[in-house]
């Protein structure tokens, strides 16, 4: 088949790809400008950082299978690729674990002060008793969005002593693991010492934590966000903490993200900003590559409809 990669996967499933396929390489170079290679795509895999809109989608008319290599879909038309019966997979589980890990890791970052005593020690500082944070034992994490990343997260918080308070959807049914004292958005929001958020980008949930969101929340709290930007107002959210309302932010998703991008963020001294890479542990690309081949293997077969989890068919 003929494939056309958009984004950087593992480099063990593209040796895969160009051993058995005609695959075409179009990492940070992807777009309606390459209609040249597009006309003949039968199989697209993508990543965040790249948009697949209607318009690739008729530059390319023999596209069959389009694969999101991670669990966002904000960037892909999915009405568009219905229209056309171009089949939509991403691959959610592999970086589950990862971005929950690393999520906890901005936690502990923020709570503890590392990012900044680090800074300060390499500027030949030593100002042990100024840095002494907060425990988390003993505290409430707000967990926005607990579904598959969101409950690893409480599952954490828990082990660490942390009383849990989530919340999903109102559209979503929900069973929640008993670690997780299951509410709504306003009651996380009041409630909670930590909030996480983990909930996709979509028409109704850009700015969901916004200026009311923000200022409902408990004074001097911490916000964490692993999910995407655009979920939270930076603005908002900007004032929140130089205000002195909120103690600390940690973002690893932005709403203007890539090279030569410095968020406003970056002014503050209290918040953690990283390169949207939480969910970039060896382990979980690697898993994310096998399970991309196993996905076009089975799409090829003719049996992708019964190789094909809930969680992963998007179209």
């Amino acid at each position: 088949m003929k494939i056309i990669l958009a984004s950087p996967v593992d480099v063990t499933a593209i040796e895969a790809l160009s051993h058995d396929h005609e695959l075409e390489m179009a990492v940070d170079d992807f777009g309606p400008h390459r209609r040249d290679i597009l006309a003949d795509q039968e199989v697209l895999v993508f990543r965040s950082g790249v948009e697949i809109t209607s318009e690739i989608m008729d530059l390319a008319p023999k596209l069959a299978l389009i694969i999101r290599a991670g669990s966002g879909f904000d960037n892909i038309d999915l009405l568009a690729a219905r229209r056309r019966d171009i089949r939509v997979v991403r691959i959610p589980g592999p970086a589950a674990v990862a971005v929950a890990e690393f999520t906890f890791g901005l936690i502990l970052a923020l709570s503890r002060q590392i990012v900044r005593a680090d800074a300060l020690v390499r500027d030949g500082q030593w100002p042990k008793r100024e840095l002494g944070g907060k425990l988390l034992a003993g505290k409430v994490l707000g967990v926005v969005g607990a579904g598959n990343i969101g409950t690893r997260v409480a599952e954490l918080g828990s082990a660490w002593g942390m009383r849990v308070l989530g919340c999903v959807h109102p559209d979503l049914w929900w069973e929640p693991p008993p670690i997780i004292e299951a509410t709504n958005l306003g009651s996380v929001l009041r409630g909670a010492d930590i909030v996480t958020v983990h909930t996709p980008l979509a028409e109704d949930t850009r700015h969901l934590i916004g200026a009311p969101e923000l200022a409902a929340m408990k004074r001097r709290a911490y916000l964490i966000s692993t999910a995407r930007g655009g979920v939270i107002d930076e603005a908002a959210l900007y004032e929140a903490l130089a205000s002195g309302h909120l103690a600390g932010a940690a973002l690893d998703v932005h709403e203007r993200e890539g090279d030569g991008v410095i968020p406003k963020l970056a002014d503050l001294p209290n918040v953690v900003l990283t390169p949207h890479i939480a969910g970039m542990a060896s382990e979980s690309q690697r898993a994310i590559g096998l399970r991309m081949l196993e996905l076009i293997n089975a799409y090829i077969a003719g049996n992708l409809d019964t190789e094909v989890t809930e969680s992963e068919l998007l179209v």
